[in-house]
């Protein structure tokens, strides 16, 4: 914060220095360095572009392996905020923020969550999505207005995604996030950065320079999205939206998805497809419900209240034996 007292001159050379250490910073980042794998690229071919590419690609898998105890540490985090009727709030600007809108969203279909409980903010709103408002991402205000809007509370978890970790958007979103009393998360791709001192847990996987020089969309791009599948995909399936490894929690609203529960029911119970039909039918097109039918050998009402009783734990509302109920 800048001081009211401070004559213009003296606020106008200190926003010129902030200025100048930023771009600093920026220079030291290992995702804005020049890659020597990919030197004399705009020479090469079209199949020794692939290869080039191809070959920086391959050391995503590894980057991420390495954070992987941060990972869990944030999969159970936001699993157990969840069942307490917490949100999780991603916080992105650019390519980032696309590829949270783009998990967030992905989460109803696939778990039906309910509205609201995966959400997504982008610098620049909505908009954001479809073309480049990248101007955005260097308000700080602009971050923890659109934050302030969540109102975050201690059940929440925010989790800042940012390739460089500099973004003043995301970081003030999440300090902003964490002082309010919310857990934060940082997911990046370089060390000692702000999002990283911002946030609770910080999620790092060194990528190293892009082949095409800060063009973060590509490893890091990649990386970030492995990083947040693996978040949601955990913490709902630690919560009981997966059935062994199958997709149990699906809204079946199109004719792939009414298919797949379909052969969900015939895998996971070992039965014929009529029999898998049926008891869609009488379930009310709800796998969970039909599952848990077939494997408790129950009727709808007692399926429906076993999972009830165990917060849509599949599993739980399978082995619920109706004991001290």
């Amino acid at each position: 914060m800048l001081n009211s007292s401070m004559m213009p001159e003296t606020v106008g050379a200190q926003r010129r220095d902030t200025k100048i250490d930023q771009t600093a910073l920026l220079q030291e980042l290992m995702t804005e360095g020049h890659n020597e794998a990919s030197l004399g690229l705009d020479t090469k071919s079209a199949l020794e572009i692939a290869r080039i590419i191809n070959h920086e690609d391959a050391k995503i898998a590894a980057a991420v392996k390495k954070a992987i105890p941060e990972i869990a540490q944030v999969i159970d985090l936001v699993a157990r905020n969840l069942r307490d009727g917490g949100r999780l709030i991603y916080v992105g600007a650019g390519s980032s923020g696309r590829i949270a809108a783009l998990d967030s969203t992905e989460c109803p279909p696939t778990y039906s969550t309910i509205p609201g409980q995966v959400q997504y903010i982008i610098a620049g709103g909505p908009k954001a999505l479809a073309s480049a408002v990248e101007v955005n991402e260097d308000s700080e205000e602009l971050g923890q207005r659109d934050i302030a809007r969540r109102r975050p509370t201690r059940k929440d978890v925010v989790i800042g995604v940012s390739a460089s970790g500099r973004t003043p958007y995301v970081v003030a979103a999440t300090a902003y996030a964490r002082a309010r009393g919310a857990k934060t998360a940082a997911v990046t791709c370089n060390l000692d950065t702000p999002l990283i001192a911002a946030a609770d847990i910080a999620i790092i996987a060194e990528v190293g320079p892009e082949v095409i020089a800060g063009s973060t969309r590509m490893k890091g791009g990649t990386a970030q999205k492995m990083i947040l599948n693996m978040i949601t995909t955990g913490a709902l399936t630690r919560m009981g939206y997966v059935y062994d490894n199958l997709m149990v929690n699906l809204h079946m609203q199109n004719t792939k998805l009414v298919e797949r529960g379909i052969r969900i029911l015939m895998t996971a119970c070992g039965i014929d497809r009529q029999t898998a039909v049926d008891t869609i039918k009488s379930a009310g097109r709800s796998v969970p419900v039909a599952l848990v039918m077939l494997k408790a050998k129950v009727e709808k009402p007692e399926a429906v209240r076993r999972l009830a009783h165990a917060d849509g734990n599949v599993r739980l509302a399978v082995e619920d034996s109706g004991t001290g109920l």
